[in-house]
């Protein structure tokens, strides 16, 4: 097992890491919409928040050897379902024709009380 820590993505704010690599998976942590180089928290609506969550993960991918296209499963945790349509326009954008499996959900609160938090499994490239 090797934990994962990358200057090009946010700190862990807490006892985790940023990822851990277990065979061939990787295991990331959920991202929020943290600026890496200032740790500052991203002020915008949903859609940038979501840019800024999916380029951390991107980092955090990278970081333990994987990419995007390698990715299996995501979750989604959002604020405010009424929030859905323009994460998702992000969100398909970002991977494009690729298609993890994923599940979206809707819940009371999220650190720094952001809009959105995305983790993900994925494959190692």
């Amino acid at each position: 097992m090797q934990f994962i820590s990358t200057p090009d993505a946010p700190a862990a704010i807490g006892p985790y890491s940023q990822a851990v690599v277990h065979g061939d998976l990787v295991y990331c942590s959920g991202q929020i919409a943290l600026i890496p180089t200032t740790g500052a928290l991203l002020d915008g609506d949903v859609a940038a928040q979501t840019r800024q969550v999916l380029a951390n993960l991107d980092a955090v991918l990278v970081g333990a050897g994987s990419r995007r296209s390698n990715v299996i499963k995501t979750t989604v945790y959002l604020r405010d379902m009424a929030d859905f349509k323009a994460m998702n326009d992000v969100y398909a954008a970002f991977f494009g024709e690729h298609r993890p499996a994923r599940a979206t959900v809707a819940v009371a609160g999220l650190p720094r009380d952001v809009r959105v938090e995305i983790d993900c499994i994925a494959k190692v490239a």
